[in-house]
């Protein structure tokens, strides 16, 4: 379903999973009915946060870096600057 974007198949593959019964994978597709929409969209859509997740993930970075040593001030030149 990932590679192949076929998330329509997603929730036939859940009723499997969940008759299955094993305990992480049937606990899994549980939690996945419940934002079915957009699990579904992101195994079928072809767009992709992966650019906007990284720049998140930098910015947190440098935010536990400094965390408590400066003001506001340094800290946007430091995004800005990497």
């Amino acid at each position: 379903m990932l590679t192949q974007q076929t998330g329509v198949l997603l929730p036939a593959w859940i009723d499997e999973a969940i008759v299955a019964d094993l305990p992480g994978l049937s606990g899994f597709a549980r939690s996945l009915t419940n934002d079915i929409d957009a699990v579904t969209a992101g195994l079928t859509l072809r767009w992709s946060s992966g650019i906007t997740e990284a720049a998140v993930n930098r910015i947190k970075k440098i935010k536990r870096q400094l965390y408590g040593r400066t003001e506001f001030q340094l800290l946007r030149k430091m995004i800005l600057l990497q």
